[in-house]
């Protein structure tokens, strides 16, 4: 499935959050899995995947009982942080606590379609950078396309 679009919601009390219901609509059990898997990415910022994007994303990894330090400390972070949830029978589900912590985020988020997953984002601090980003994405798409050219090259 790809996300795109922006939608403002709120964390309710018991730390749920609604699935935006266009996105439920287009949702299959069978082909994207019966939950999300949540990651704190950085400061502001929770990552939601489906649960078979996730699974996906994971086995391209390179399976070895022998990782470099480097490897084995991310794999370790992003694993033992991500979380599984499912959502309800209303379409929410309930972000833990802990990565509202590392994120930071308070109970008025955004969420953000970000081609392969979703994001929460503080929604104060979304609207207020929404110009400065689309005046920087040319400046990001021309370091991105050189990143490729360089990985390419080398």
């Amino acid at each position: 499935m790809i996300f795109t679009g922006q939608y403002e919601h709120s964390i309710d009390a018991k730390n749920r959050i609604a699935i935006p219901a266009d996105i439920r609509a287009r949702w299959s059990t069978e082909h994207d899995g019966e939950a999300w898997q949540a990651l704190p990415w950085k400061q502001g910022v929770i990552r939601l995947y489906t649960e078979r994007d996730f699974a996906q994303a994971a086995d391209r990894g390179r399976l070895t009982l022998t990782p470099d330090e480097d490897e084995a400390e991310i794999d370790a972070t992003i694993f033992g942080l991500s979380e599984r949830l499912p959502m309800d029978s209303a379409g929410r589900i309930r972000i833990p606590e802990g990565h509202l912590e590392l994120a930071g985020l308070n109970k008025e988020v955004v969420i953000i379609g970000a081609r392969d997953r979703l994001e929460l984002r503080d929604r104060a601090e979304w609207n207020s950078q929404r110009n400065d980003r689309l005046a920087q994405l040319q400046a990001f798409m021309k370091r991105n396309a050189q990143r490729s050219a360089d990985a390419s090259a080398g």
